[in-house]
């Protein structure tokens, strides 16, 4: 039966015992009030085309290596008339990989183990843990099996079958967060139970075993996601600003998905017909097998799916990052490693502005180049290795500077508390002056340039505005896909604002046209973007053009409103630290030492701004890397005050 909550907007799916096998989409049958099947064919769907976004997605976020080569990051688009049981697995990693990924523990490494555990005696049919399980421990299995699978609606899916010297958990371990999977002792068997607070403690204080552990973790992930063992669904249209924003979150944050299109297949518009849903309530989130989401917000989605740690608002951290870009994930690892307590809060997902970059070239040390999802990945998977909390979909709404410590309002009236504070909220890109801007976002105007976006605009005539690497990287990037890109600036040419070999790049792509003291005066269109006009100061000249795609990656707004007074800003917003804070900064906040504030802190003591948000910084990764890990050495010295 089907129980709904206008308040929630979510519906509970109970379903009874049927087994369907072998069924196509189209042959699924309805009784009145109950669905026979239909909530496990949208789950346990395994097309093979679906598999490669979900795998590069996850690959990158990670930290799966880069080879140089564009990745797939977005989902792919399935055709239910298409999905059957008996579609085929892509081949897994489990074979290719298969030492790397279940590697047998010798006796020497257990015995490193074993002060961290504790020995266990377990029984045939015990279940160890359960999809959605929290803090669960890694288990050690010293005698005996233990049994790996995947629930589904009709039974359950093998994983693997763990024998002596094998070990359980996969990157949720690590991170506390909820369990993809079922362990269950396959015989009688002895193990070695290690909590996964003991488990950081290893991975940061053991190279040889913190290695092994790391890869088999990352590897597990990208199998379960090669066998098609995911459990989210997303319906939508690529002409719903929602369905674009889900897919970014999800993508962003490495969490796979199948992507459903009811613009192109009939077949999904019946299933929403039959769940009384209509064109307006998509896009709409099958959730961990349980439940549909009406368009959920990004939080929301996030809650369904156990993405982040439980935080507890009762302890106090040594350092707050507010901000997951790169100046965010540096201090978070640099912090952490340094055994200092770290909390992240992030609104959308790891990388900030720079996570959207296609590809970085002048990165140090990535020669053949890294997406900026693939590099983020990488700070992500390090911060939560040396034990910082890192909680996504968490925005933070407030900075309060009064009482000691700091306390950060959170959504849901929960408060955070830091005795320092590094705020690293980064920037977004400036808004067009134009009237009906808004009504086209995400249907047409785009403020990011990944997989996601390209798959929206292939074969079609594009428009990029501004002048920066971002842009850069974005034009070189679609014109792989697009058509043609036009690319239009306001300054008389690139060579202030863009790295020389983008310029190179972008002069030797004949499908990129690049416009000067050129500026877009109107955008028409109905239900979404169809036509973009602008305007050349040069000679004059008004140009309208058949455009449906506009990406704009021109200025940069800071991040800061939801400090409310609290901290010195210049007057455009950003946060003014160190040497840049004038005395009248000084004396309107009551500074209340007698030290002058130190470089990167703000007019409130412990309080520090890193990375695009603060004024005067190099808008570029590798400085927002440099500020963020230089900055921890600053919170050292001030605690210590």
């Amino acid at each position: 039966m089907i129980d709904s909550s206008e308040d929630s907007q979510t519906l509970r799916l109970h379903l009874g015992d049927q087994t369907l096998q072998g069924l196509l989409w189209t042959e699924l049958t309805f009784d009145a009030g109950e669905i026979i099947g239909c909530h496990d064919a949208l789950l346990w769907i395994r097309p093979p085309v679906a598999s490669v976004g979900a795998i590069g997605a996850i690959e990158d976020t990670l930290a799966g290596a880069y080879d140089g080569s564009p990745s797939i990051h977005g989902p792919a688009t399935v055709n239910t008339q298409t999905l059957s049981d008996q579609a085929t697995v892509p081949a897994s990693l489990y074979g290719q990989r298969k030492d790397q990924t279940f590697p047998t523990l010798t006796p020497d490494q257990i015995s490193r183990l074993a002060p961290h555990g504790k020995k266990v005696a377990v029984r045939k049919g015990q279940i160890l843990s359960e999809p959605g399980d929290r803090h669960r421990k890694l288990f050690v299995i010293l005698s005996g099996g233990i049994e790996v699978v995947r629930p589904t609606m009709s039974g359950e899916e093998p994983v693997v079958t763990l024998r002596a010297g094998g070990f359980t958990g996969e990157m949720s371990t690590l991170r506390g967060v909820g369990s993809l999977v079922r362990a269950r002792v396959s015989e009688d068997a002895e193990l070695l139970a290690i909590p996964d607070d003991e488990l950081r403690t290893i991975v940061q204080t053991d190279a040889q075993l913190s290695e092994l552990f790391m890869r088999a973790f990352i590897l597990r992930r990208v199998a379960l996601i090669a066998a098609q063992q995911g459990d989210v669904i997303l319906i939508g249209s690529r002409h719903s600003a929602g369905t674009l924003r889900l897919q970014q979150f999800l993508t962003r944050n490495g969490y796979p998905y199948v992507n459903l299109d009811v613009d192109n297949d009939p077949n999904v518009q019946a299933l929403l017909d039959r769940f009384h849903f209509t064109i307006e309530d998509i896009p709409v989130v099958v959730c961990r097998g349980e439940q549909l989401l009406k368009n959920p917000s990004n939080d929301e989605l996030a809650e369904c799916l156990d993405m982040n740690p439980q935080i507890d608002c009762k302890t106090v951290r040594d350092v707050i990052v507010i901000g997951a870009g790169p100046a965010g994930l540096a201090a978070a690892v640099y912090a952490a490693s340094e055994g200092m307590s770290v909390l992240v809060l992030e609104t959308n997902a790891p990388g900030g502005q720079a996570g959207s970059s296609s590809r970085i070239e002048n990165y140090l040390g990535f020669p053949t180049g890294i997406s900026g999802q693939a590099l983020a990945g990488r700070a992500l998977v390090q911060a939560q290795k040396f034990g910082a909390e890192v909680a996504i979909a968490n925005s933070a709404l407030r900075l309060r500077c009064e009482p000691r410590p700091y306390e950060i309002a959170l959504l849901g009236e929960h408060i955070v508390r830091g005795r320092a504070i590094v705020i690293a909220s980064g920037v977004e890109y400036r808004k067009l002056a134009l009237p009906n801007i808004d009504r086209f976002l995400g249907v047409g105007i785009y403020y990011a340039a990944t997989f996601v976006e390209a798959q929206l605009c292939k074969d079609e005539e594009i428009a990029i505005v501004g002048g920066g690497n971002s842009a850069g990287q974005a034009a070189v990037f679609l014109s792989g896909s697009c058509r043609h890109v036009h690319l239009l600036i306001r300054s008389n040419g690139l060579a202030e604002s863009m790295s020389r070999y983008l310029i190179r790049r972008i002069d030797d792509t004949p499908n990129i046209t690049l416009y000067t003291r050129t500026q877009i005066t109107a955008l028409q269109g109905d239900e979404s973007l169809e036509h973009v006009t602008w305007h050349c100061a040069t000679d004059g000249r008004v140009e309208t053009r058949p455009i449906h795609h506009l990406f704009l990656m021109t200025g940069a707004v800071p991040n800061t409103t939801w400090l409310a007074g609290c901290l010195a800003l210049d007057d455009k917003g950003f946060v003014r630290t160190g040497a840049d804070l004038h005395g009248e900064d000084l004396a309107a906040n009551r500074w209340p030492l007698t030290r002058q504030p130190y470089m990167f802190e703000t007019t409130v003591p412990r309080v520090f701004a890193v990375g695009d948000v603060r004024a005067g910084s190099v808008k570029r990764v590798a400085a927002a890397v440099g500020e963020g890990s230089a900055c921890i050495q600053l919170v050292h010295r001030a605690l210590a005050e």
